[in-house]
């Protein structure tokens, strides 16, 4: 028996993938069935969106990488300005007035030459977060936007200085200031004599002539303070105030530093001899006081006349200083040297010869006059027929204390000889020869004989 091979059965398609598949046409005619159907096309997904988060993150970073990159470069050139040398050709000083702003003070910088560009320097200085200080400063040349910053921010301005020397009254101290143009306001009262050390003080502009006053009133504090605590148990002085006032007539005496402690030698064996001083800064003083210069020669009867400060009257210490004295000058007093010496007369080389009894120190008065009658011989080419009738005094001429003759006001060799009438006592000027000084313990004064006309 022949029996018919029957086709396998198709698949029966999942009920997904029945949806899936299209629907079947009619049947088609032997002719279309042969040929091939189109693949169904691919199933539509769903399109991926651009843009939404992850794109604004990516344009930021790509907008921070190129802003960075631009800064980056901006703060370099700025670096590299700011730090360029400045159009200042030589150092200068330029003051910036209280108060000033930031601009202000570019456009000052501006205007002296100092930087070229004040937008610049307005943002340099903001950006470098620095205090700008007002104030007095010096600018070196060429100094870069940079380094005026460093200076106005340092506050280390120009330091002004003033001078007091040693022996200045404090009425001259006071007028010594009052001249200073860079100090300001007034002082409230002149200071007591004696209360003031005389030094350099240094001080920047804008500082008051009071705040000097104070400075140097404290600093004659401490260094009296630090001085009497280590004096000589040997001097007869009993108070810092009694030791301000000796100092300041050896102040007035010499002017040579290894000469101070033995002056002041001299003037305590006085002390303790209970003989006058006799020194005649004290006479200058009793007569003018602070104003300390008499600007003319001693007369004779100034010489006699008393005061309370006139050592050729008074015993023992005037009632105060006459000056203000250096430190030197305290020590010498606080330490004085050893010696039994009682005069000193200058000597003709800026110092002076001590003696410990009259007569060595008359046969030192001898010395210095030959040295004053050669220094005061006219030369070959000088007209004879014209004589000063009142030499000048050179600072090294000697005092009152060494008659060119061995006369003096208690009596001399010859009653009927002319007395002079003055010698120089211009203290405080350039031909003050008060600082060369001996002592006569037999008479109250002598004076040297001037050239008569």
């Amino acid at each position: 028996m022949f029996f018919r091979k029957r086709p396998n059965p198709e698949p029966v398609p999942a009920a997904s993938e029945e949806r899936a598949l299209p629907q079947r046409l009619s049947p088609r005619s032997p002719s279309e069935a042969i040929k091939p159907t189109a693949a169904p096309p691919p199933p539509d997904l769903p399109e991926r969106r651009r843009g939404g988060l992850l794109a604004t993150i990516s344009g930021l970073l790509t907008l921070s990488v190129v802003l960075a990159i631009g800064v980056m470069i901006g703060m370099t050139l700025f670096e590299r300005q700011v730090k360029e040398p400045g159009p200042l050709p030589a150092d200068k000083v330029v003051v910036i007035s209280p108060r000033s702003g930031t601009s202000e003070i570019a456009e000052a910088l501006s205007r002296e030459g100092v930087i070229a560009h004040t937008a610049l320097f307005e943002w340099a200085a903001r950006l470098s977060g620095k205090a700008l200080k007002a104030g007095e400063y010096t600018f070196k040349a060429h100094a870069s936007i940079n380094e005026a910053i460093e200076t106005l921010s340092s506050g280390r301005q120009v330091q002004h200085a003033v001078t007091f020397p040693e022996g200045l009254t404090s009425e001259q101290i006071v007028a010594r200031l009052n001249d200073n143009d860079i100090l300001s306001g007034d002082i409230n009262e002149i200071p007591a004599e004696g209360a003031l050390l005389p030094d350099t003080y240094k001080f920047e502009r804008g500082a008051t002539r009071q705040q000097i006053v104070n400075l140097m009133r404290a600093k004659q504090r401490e260094v009296l303070a630090d001085i009497w605590k280590r004096r000589s148990a040997e001097i007869p002085v009993k108070t810092p105030a009694e030791m301000v006032t000796l100092a300041s007539i050896v102040e007035k005496e010499t002017g040579r530093a290894d000469e101070r402690p033995r002056v002041a030698g001299v003037f305590v064996n006085r002390l303790n001899k209970r003989m006058k001083l006799q020194s005649d800064p004290t006479i200058v003083y009793g007569l003018v006081g602070g104003r300390g210069t008499l600007g003319r020669g001693i007369q004779r009867s100034e010489i006699e006349r008393a005061t309370p400060y006139n050592t050729y009257v008074i015993e023992g210490l005037p009632p105060g200083p006459i000056a203000n004295p250096g430190r030197a000058a305290l020590e010498a007093v606080a330490n004085p040297s050893r010696t039994k010496d009682l005069f000193f007369v200058a000597d003709g080389t800026g110092g002076h010869a001590f003696a410990e009894t009259l007569e060595g120190h008359s046969r030192n008065v001898a010395r210095w006059r030959q040295v004053e009658r050669a220094r005061q011989a006219p030369t070959p080419d000088a007209a004879v027929d014209k004589v000063e009738p009142n030499p000048t005094p050179d600072p090294g001429r000697a005092s009152a204390y060494a008659p060119a003759d061995g006369t003096n006001f208690a009596g001399g060799a010859d009653p009927s000889a002319p007395r002079p009438k003055a010698f120089d006592a211009s203290e405080g000027t350039r031909l003050d020869p008060l600082r060369n000084k001996t002592f006569d313990l037999n008479s109250p004064k002598s004076v040297p004989v001037l050239k008569q006309p």
